[in-house]
């Protein structure tokens, strides 16, 4: 049931921004906590001691992410996709808005890093239900020879929100003094995902519902628990994607996090530079990611998907050392390549090869889990696992030597996948993978 092409480019083009809003809101607790949460929130401990602290806090929200995955997912299969994407937004934005009024440690004491981690936990409950929701309508609408190159623009969503959650912090940075920035500064960013909640309720709303969901809704065969299906049935299946993310997650959080940690506290560049050269290679991401999406409706999601990783497992070491030239140029040529050749390839595959791992009545379920246990992970923890490697041995030879680990299992894991692009994605009922269409681009099977 294929979508009109003007029909799946308002699709695309709505999921897009809303995915951006969603993902800007995740984000600008990142961008926050590496800049500014551990003084704020973590004055009591040391410097180091208080930034991992700050990470842990981060980390909370991806600890949230695969229990969103699985109540969104069950509510998605069983109701529809629209519906979820809409409160999974409004969760999202509301819980952005409040963090932007929370006290501060100075004000309320022990009390303030406890509410702040119990706002991140819910954040992680909502965006836990969100990736799975956006990647579905877009791919569900498309055409089967298209599907990756669309199935890109909520991906698209990841580099656009990096961009605007952290020109926005950079903005503000711009026009506060360090201590305006740090006594209420901060709090704007947050405040302003008020705002972008009401757009994207208002886009959302205007969303019709995915032609998959339709036609299971019409035949009557919902499943009445589909997490039982995806850990069942599906298991090995399911643990496969969660492995194969691996490279791709780390790499990213080294990059869009702990990267403005080392070039301010060890490299010593300003905090200005440092979100500078990430919005640069923000810009890029974005523009590479339909390029790579529709590399993989040619010749496959798993040759693009595994470039990234084998990347990912060989960039890291010079990564860190052009991060430790101090030049701009440089550091900001770093963050770009890792970014388009590590990211651009692997997130923009991402939606169109996991749906394509699941049928319709336990798709949203699948993506969702696949998608959000990897976050626990391999995401979440890298910040801090980093700050503490680099607290242990001074170097970042240690974080270097994770990284190329989690490539090596990503490699490993994405080869037993099976790949179907090209394929009728309605055909998919039972869960197992049709093969493409003898018209298509040949490509290989593994069973």
């Amino acid at each position: 049931m294929a979508t009109q092409t003007s029909d799946i480019r308002k699709v695309a083009l709505a999921s897009f921004i809303g995915s951006t809003l969603e993902w800007y809101d995740f984000f600008i607790f990142g961008t926050a906590t590496a800049l500014v949460f551990n003084k704020l929130f973590f004055p009591e401990f040391d410097p180091v001691t208080g930034m991992i602290a700050a990470f842990a806090t981060f980390a909370i929200g991806f600890i949230a992410r695969p229990l969103g995955g699985i109540v969104f997912g069950h509510f998605g299969d069983r109701i529809g996709r629209k519906a979820m994407l809409i409160l999974s937004l409004t969760m999202m934005g509301g819980i952005t808005f409040l963090i932007g009024l929370i006290p501060t440690y100075a004000v309320l004491g022990v009390g303030a890093p406890i509410l702040l981690t119990m706002l991140r936990f819910l954040q992680g409950f909502a965006v836990g239900g969100e990736w799975g929701g956006a990647t579905l309508m877009v791919v569900e609408h498309a055409p089967n020879k298209t599907r990756g190159f669309f199935g890109s623009w909520p991906q698209m969503g990841i580099p656009a929100a990096l961009l605007l959650s952290s020109g926005v912090m950079a903005l503000v940075g711009g026009l506060t003094t360090p201590e305006q920035f740090m006594a209420w500064g901060w709090r704007l960013p947050f405040l302003f995902s008020g705002i972008l909640l009401v757009f994207g309720i208002f886009l959302r709303r205007r969303l019709a519902e995915s032609p998959s969901f339709q036609k299971l809704k019409s035949g009557g065969e919902r499943q009445r628990l589909p997490i039982v299906d995806v850990l069942g049935k599906h298991g090995k299946k399911t643990a496969l994607l969660v492995a194969c993310q691996a490279a791709e997650n780390t790499s990213f959080y080294i990059v869009a996090v702990y990267s403005l940690v080392y070039l301010t506290t060890v490299v010593g560049i300003d905090r200005a530079t440092a979100l500078n050269s990430l919005m640069i290679a923000a810009v890029f991401c974005f523009i590479a990611q339909p390029l790579f999406a529709g590399l993989s409706d040619r010749i496959g999601r798993k040759r693009v998907f595994m470039g990234g990783m084998i990347f990912n497992g060989l960039f890291i070491v010079p990564f860190f050392l052009l991060m430790d030239t101090a030049s701009v140029f440089w550091i900001t040529a770093a963050m770009t390549v890792s970014i388009i050749f590590g990211q651009a390839t692997t997130q923009s595959t991402q939606p169109s090869l996991f749906a394509e791992q699941y049928g319709a009545s336990v798709r949203y379920s699948g993506v969702s889990v696949a998608y959000q246990f990897a976050t626990v992970l391999w995401s979440g923890p890298t910040p801090m696992i980093a700050a503490a490697l680099w607290a242990w041995s001074g170097s970042w030879i240690p974080l270097a030597c994770y990284i190329i680990a989690a490539a090596c299992l990503s490699v490993v894991t994405i080869i037993p996948l099976r790949e179907a692009a090209g394929a009728d994605l309605e055909d998919e009922q039972s869960g197992e993978v049709p093969q493409p269409a003898s018209s298509a681009t040949t490509i290989h099977q593994y069973q």
